[in-house]
């Protein structure tokens, strides 16, 4: 028998979700494939959209389950240090206690296991007593009931050996070193020095974002049983059979033996893409121990303090230019805070090497190890903070040659790859930035700063612009041809909230030729075959692909066929033959924003996103994307920042109290829409549209402040007490 297996288990109940019935339209027909038939093109309502409000949906907390216990997470109070004794006698006598896990009678973890940036500590809990950073899980209450655990967690009696900490980041930092190259080397094209020496104007300037969260509406938790020698698993995660592989790997069990399933998900932004969550590897931990299903459920603190975040940064970009706007030289140097326990890159650097061209370009993009839990992706990672550097020195640049930030941009458009030399798959960053200038009435801007006014109110005008990379990454579908004239569609797709379901079965049914209330559409589960996850923006366009390619190959073999019949796909030959090309999304964002002086406050009154993001979907469901990541682009502006205390390196805003995010008020009039784009490198023609919404938007804010104020704000969030003037004007 296996170490873990604990015998049977009852399954949750599955997934239900009812098949839609939109009105079938007639797609593009760009590309080098025939036209398509179906409803990709169409602003449809999402799928489950009647079963989540109606609560019928049942989240990963929500699956009911017999003979379960739970886990409560206890975490250190210190930031560094080691345990010293963990008095547990009090709640071992307590009611419904089964028993507390520490890392004196947990099970042995493979310590090599991790994600794609190698081993990672963070996933390797309860194995030794140090204590590594400020919030680490170092124990599991096991009780009946939650309330119990919750309770009898409060007794534990834990003393430590506090050691220094140090989490005094900065671009300086003595421990710093290069980052890893995991998305290729940094770029030097060109003598930055000699065009700098060269330039008209310099632009030599720092740019800081803070510790910001992914802390998604639904929490973080998982439930775990043995059932036939399987271990079961369901989970909040945005790829379940990455998370399956990861699991297998940390706990030494053949893949095969577990299954990992995340029907419904409430949010992600890339805190449930990080390999394997706390609330898993408990999870998991307490099942082998207790024989039992377990659940395990974190808190808001808990997330905030166990879950990673987007990392501070600090960079320095210096940028020359001549006297008609043209670019001689970027310079890029990044720097960003690792975990001394997992290795990571906030590849800060990427618009740099792909949005304007310049004579010399060279970035350097610097890792700073301090006492903190490993920092992972959250939306837009790297690229956001990155443009936000990027596009307030463009708009210094423009400011200093009195040049209208816009056709500073358009003066700067590259017809191949800045720094890689290969050609666009296709380029529509001019578009986006014409008709979005058009549509907010850019042309009547005066450039100066601190020319609007309306009373006491300081009036001003910024926008950005952006790209994010595009492409997909090798998933595999299947696709069974049904008795009844049904199409069952399987593949270890997740839908975190964004609609993947309803996409889907939109991309099969035109793939298919069949009306979209023919297909039926299984996801979120590891058992359907190897898939990217909910990241990079690459999930829809990955699972597209397969999708339309195992529908080709159905009905290849349609005629006169015996069904049921099933064929699938696995997209890695097909992208492994795709030529090389620089593939992205564009994007153009412009704000208008008021600033008081007397208080500080700033309000965005209008935020305009023009998109080219390939051929779209759904309409209904992209714009809500893009709206959302212009949101949290505007939270990231005025409000984010995790804030530790400098001396005990701990957590001081774990909570949505104290970590402020914009709420509906913050945003009165905000708009988001397409410009005609295709991706002729895809079947489908599709890009991602989950992250270039946030990408831009902090540094068009950021630019309106400054049109507003004539003061340049170089650290977000951009606070009141920045903005406040002693004798503000009359």
């Amino acid at each position: 028998m296996n170490a873990f297996s604990t015998g049977p288990s009852p399954a949750p109940a599955g997934d239900r979700t009812p098949t839609p019935h939109p009105t079938r339209i007639s797609a593009p027909s760009a590309g080098t494939r025939e036209p398509l038939l179906g409803a990709v093109g169409l602003a449809q309502p999402r799928i489950e959209g009647t079963a989540k409000v109606t609560g019928a949906v049942r989240y990963s907390a929500d699956e009911p389950m017999g003979d379960l216990a739970h886990g409560w997470t206890v975490t250190s109070t210190v930031t560094r240090g080691r345990i010293r004794d963990i008095d547990t006698s009090a709640a071992l006598a307590m009611p419904g206690v089964l028993g507390v896990i520490d890392h004196r009678n947990a099970p042995r973890l493979d310590l090599a296991a991790g994600s794609f940036f190698g081993p990672d500590g963070g996933m390797h809990l309860l194995q030794t007593d140090e204590i590594p950073h400020s919030g680490r899980p170092i124990a599991l209450v096991v009780a009946e009931t939650a309330e119990q655990a919750r309770s009898a967690a409060g007794t534990l009696r834990v003393t430590y050996d506090e050691e220094p900490c140090d989490v005094d980041f900065s671009l300086d930092h003595p421990a710093a070193r290069p980052a890893t190259s995991f998305f290729g080397a940094d770029a030097t094209v060109g003598d930055v020095d000699t065009e700098l020496a060269a330039s008209a104007v310099v632009v030599d300037a720092r740019y800081v974002t803070p510790e910001t969260h992914g802390a998604a509406m639904e929490p973080h938790s998982a439930t775990a049983w043995w059932e036939d020698g399987r271990l079961q698993i369901v989970d909040s995660n945005q790829g379940p059979f990455l998370v399956a592989m990861t699991v297998a790997a940390l706990f030494r069990l053949d893949p095969k033996q577990v299954r990992v399933r995340s029907p419904h998900v409430g949010g992600g932004f890339g805190s449930k893409s990080g390999g394997c969550g706390p609330q898993l590897v408990l999870a998991v931990m307490a099942t082998a121990m207790f024989g039992r299903p377990m659940r395990v459920t974190l808190t808001r603190s808990q997330v905030f303090q166990t879950v990673s975040m987007r990392p501070t940064t600090d960079q320095r970009v210096r940028i020359g230019a001549d006297s008609d706007g043209r670019l001689r030289a970027i310079d890029h140097t990044a720097a960003f805070e690792v975990s001394r326990l997992a290795d990571y890159l906030e590849n800060c650097t990427e618009l740099t090497n792909t949005l304007y061209a310049a004579r010399a370009i060279r970035t350097r993009r610097t890792a700073v190890p301090v006492d903190i839990l490993p920092p992972y992706s959250v939306r837009g990672p790297g690229a956001t903070p990155g443009s936000f550097a990027l596009e307030s020195a463009m708009d210094e640049v423009a400011e200093r040659l009195h040049l209208d930030p816009l056709e500073l941009r358009l003066r700067n458009e590259p017809s191949a790859g800045p720094v890689s030399g290969l050609p666009f798959s296709r380029r529509n960053l001019t578009a986006c930035l014409r008709e979005g200038a058009r549509r907010f009435g850019w042309a009547t801007r005066d450039h100066r700063p601190r020319t609007g006014r309306e009373g006491h109110l300081l009036v001003g005008t910024g926008m950005a612009a952006t790209s994010f990379g595009a492409g997909a990454l090798p998933s595999t579908a299947s696709i069974t041809a049904e008795t009844d004239g049904a199409f069952t569609v399987a593949i270890g797709a997740s839908d975190i909230g964004t609609g993947a379901r309803t996409a889907l079965t939109a991309v099969a049914a035109e793939a298919l030729r069949v009306p979209p209330e023919r297909i039926r559409l299984l996801i979120a589960d590891s058992d359907l075959g190897p898939a990217w996850g909910a990241g990079g923006s690459r999930g829809t366009t990955s699972w597209s692909w397969a999708i339309t390619e195992a529908a080709a190959k159905l009905r290849s073999r349609l005629g006169g066929a015996t069904l049921p019949l099933t064929v699938s796909f696995d997209t890695t030959e097909s992208l492994g033959e795709l030529p090389l090309m620089e593939r992205h999304s564009y994007s153009a964002v412009f704000c208008e924003a008021t600033v008081d002086p007397a208080t500080g406050e700033v309000r965005v009154r209008r935020l305009l996103g023009m998109f080219a993001v390939g051929r779209v979907i759904n309409p209904l469901l992209a714009r809500s994307q893009l709206v959302g990541g212009m949101i949290m682009g505007l939270s990231m502006a005025l409000h984010e920042e995790g804030v530790r205390d400098p001396a005990t390196g701990r957590h001081l805003n774990t909570d949505f109290a104290g970590y402020h995010i914009a709420a509906h008020a913050d945003v009165p009039d905000i708009e988001a829409d397409f410009v005609p784009d295709y991706e002729p490198g895809d079947p489908s023609g599709i890009k991602g549209v989950g992250e270039i919404g946030t990408v831009g938007t902090a540094a068009a804010i950021a630019n309106a402040v400054w049109h507003a104020t004539g003061h340049r704000r170089r650290t977000l969030p951009i606070r009141p007490d920045h903005l406040i003037e002693e004798q503000p004007p009359p």
